[in-house]
């Protein structure tokens, strides 16, 4: 009979986190686990790219604030499902913890993917005693990079025997470099065949900081006017930042020079028409679109923050830049745009990279092996207590 494991998030969107539950759930053996996701607030049609098994999904609504009727909701829910394995997702759904015990669940997983914006390096205090408070609670731990990782057993004094530090994996099946020409997935006109495509994919939230890559785009163009018949810059995906990189672009009169279309669901093929991909975050975890990138054979330009210093290798298969440094991703910019040769090379050992040390399967088999782990562990406190 399958393991039931109940996933809680606080969201269930468009993003890496979800990317990575959507590819675990297409990935493991139907018979080997079931899945439920609970969301403290709400959840989108993006569930839909689940395809190898019926995944139930329960929202909250948890409303803003500081009311904990969403935990008697959590709790009513819980005992309802039964789960044999809780598993929740960073902070935001960490609380869950406390529910999930209160509901007499004793098999958990906690999953840290990275931090946002209001809490780049994990140091504030109140967030690590709730963390701390919740130890107890958690069976194991799982940490998306050596960062998280190690930042578990110092700040949180995580023992090291309850956390498995496993990466993302990418589909490089779906995701890969492109044969011939560029896929038709551009604006009518916007690049030709002489073209060099800047792109990046993410939500256009406070902690990817897109604003800092459109500037460099500007400093770019503004400092060599000729490259404005060469060089294009692309930025797929939807969030707050997006009206502010827009009226950068107005007020600097290089909008028709950049393409900001929103949400996009054929990724794959938008990753195939870019030549340089490029992320500007303040931090990540693992980030799943430059795994996307590195498969689809580009080389990045990412900020050294992070899991993305374990992604990207300097001057092999991409560049580092320091993060919120307009002029330093700039000139990262133009050492591609300026070199052909080195976007073939790095796109290379990109995709080498990828396929070699980023598999969903090994990903899947990795998180089996910590669920099997802790369902054994709790069948054998049980059976302690019995006798």
């Amino acid at each position: 009979m399958s393991a039931h494991i109940v996933h809680v998030v606080h969201r269930f969107d468009t993003g890496g986190l979800e990317n990575g539950m959507i590819n675990l759930f297409n990935t493991l053996a139907p018979a080997r686990y079931r899945h439920s996701v609970i969301t403290l607030t709400d959840f989108t049609e993006f569930r839909r790219r689940i395809t190898a098994q019926p995944v139930e999904f329960h929202a909250l609504q948890r409303a803003p604030g500081h009311g904990l009727g969403w935990t008697l909701r959590l709790r009513k829910l819980l005992r309802r499902l039964q789960p044999d394995l809780v598993h929740t997702r960073n902070l935001a759904a960490l609380e869950a913890q406390f529910v999930a015990a209160a509901a007499g669940v004793c098999a958990t997983v906690h999953g840290e993917h990275g931090r946002d914006v209001f809490d780049l390096y994990g140091q504030n205090w109140k967030y690590n005693v709730l963390r701390r408070t919740a130890k107890p609670f958690v069976s194991n731990y799982i940490a998306v990079s050596r960062d998280l990782e190690i930042w578990l057993r110092l700040a949180i004094r995580v023992p090291p025997r309850k956390i498995h530090q496993i990466y993302n994996g990418v589909d490089s099946d779906r995701f890969r470099p492109r044969e011939g020409m560029r896929p038709d997935v551009l604006p009518p006109g916007f690049a030709g065949p002489q073209t060099v495509v800047l792109g990046s994919v993410g939500r256009m939230a406070e902690v990817k900081d897109y604003p800092m890559l459109v500037r460099a785009f500007i400093r770019l163009v503004q400092q060599q006017p000729a490259l404005a018949a060469r060089a294009r810059l692309v930025i797929v995906g939807e969030g707050p930042a997006r009206p502010a990189c827009q009226a950068l672009l107005d007020e600097a009169g290089l909008a028709h020079l950049v393409w900001l279309p929103g949400e996009r669901h054929d990724v794959d093929a938008i990753m195939q028409a870019f030549d340089v991909f490029a992320l500007p975050s303040k931090n990540e975890g693992i980030s799943n679109t430059i795994l996307e990138a590195l498969a689809s054979g580009l080389p990045v330009i990412a900020t050294a923050v992070g899991g993305n210093v374990e992604l990207v290798e300097d001057g092999v298969n991409g560049t580092l830049v320091r993060p919120g440094d307009a002029a330093g991703m700039a000139q990262a910019l133009l050492a591609y745009l300026d070199a052909p040769a080195r976007i073939a090379e790095h796109g290379r050992l990109a995709r080498l990279h990828a396929v070699q040390r980023f598999s969903i399967p090994v990903m899947a088999e990795a998180y089996a092996a910590v669920y099997d782990q802790t369902l054994k562990d709790r069948q054998a406190a049980l059976k302690t207590q019995q006798e």
